[in-house]
């Protein structure tokens, strides 16, 4: 297996990863949790967002140009999922196609400069001692990309099946998937606070 193919495939397993890498799922999926099958485009637009964000911090984090304890990192993740699923109760689904600039896009792009850094603690555990990590940064981020968009693809096919199909309340949805996702979340915080022994 060729160098490339390797970290591709290390990056795309470790967003897949439902066991360890479960917090960057509940993630995507809470950002899609507002949309239906035809806001696809929208739904583009976030995922890429969240892309240019964790892979900068990833390169940044993993060439050692910025440093950040990795326990503060397992706090801000879940942190960042929170605050995403609150965002979402509070927002009305039915207009959110109408606006050409949605606080999500901020949200994931943001966001994701905090989900990079704890990606890399994972990808500098796996990298060699090489001079260049250059081909192997982008093939895990292109791997994650991938993650990512399977996770999207996922998620929206079972909205569309219970929202355009069966006629589930989209609001509902909405509530349903944000209110979960934000529980999980707090849990997930209260687990990642380091600084009170």
């Amino acid at each position: 297996m060729s160098e490339f193919r390797l970290y591709f495939s290390l990056g795309k397993d470790h967003i897949l990863d439902y066991v360890n890498g479960y917090d960057h799922i509940l993630f995507v999926i809470v950002l899609c949790a507002l949309y239906i099958s035809r806001d696809w485009k929208k739904v583009l637009i976030l995922v890429t967002a969240f892309t240019i964000g964790h892979s900068t911090t990833l390169a940044l984090s993993t060439l050692n140009v910025i440093t950040v304890k990795g326990e503060l990192v397992e706090f801000l993740i879940p942190l960042t999922i929170f605050i995403t699923a609150v965002s979402n109760l509070f927002k009305n689904e039915n207009n959110i196609s109408d606006r050409a600039v949605q606080m999500n896009y901020f949200y994931a792009a943001f966001f994701g400069l905090i989900h990079g850094l704890g990606f890399s603690n994972y990808l500098r555990s796996i990298l060699r001692k090489d001079e260049s990590i250059v081909t192997q940064l982008f093939a895990f981020n292109l791997g994650l990309e991938v993650g990512q968009i399977i996770v999207v693809v996922l998620f929206m096919s079972i909205s569309f099946i219970l929202v355009d199909l069966f006629g589930l309340n989209r609001r509902d949805w909405k509530m349903v998937i944000s209110s979960a996702v934000a529980g999980i979340a707090l849990i997930l915080m209260k687990n990642a606070v380091y600084w009170i022994e």
